[in-house]
């Protein structure tokens, strides 16, 4: 099969999939009797945004997405870990 936009990318699916399952988890951890299992849903979140990064570099090497576009994606997934880990650190606290 031609690739005829991104979204024909198998790199691109598997993001948007990913970036779904982080909210996904966010929600679903929300919605637990605990924050222990808030936490662990949040720490999946955090796995998923891990994957999100790491597909950005392949995705770079791939020559799939232009290296500045990637660097401003990977701010952002960056962003994202950060809320993540301040919000299992106020929810353990």
């Amino acid at each position: 099969m031609a690739i005829q936009k991104f979204e024909d990318l198998l790199v691109w699916q598997k993001s948007r999939d990913l970036a779904v399952s982080i909210s996904n988890n966010i929600s679903e951890g929300f919605d637990r009797n605990s924050n222990a299992d808030f936490a662990r849903f949040l720490y999946i979140a955090l796995s998923s945004n891990s994957e999100v990064r790491s597909m950005l570099y392949i995705s770079v090497r791939l020559n799939s997405i232009g290296k500045q576009e990637a660097d401003e994606l990977i701010e952002r997934t960056n962003e994202i870990s950060k809320m993540l880990h301040g919000l299992i650190k106020s929810i353990k606290n």
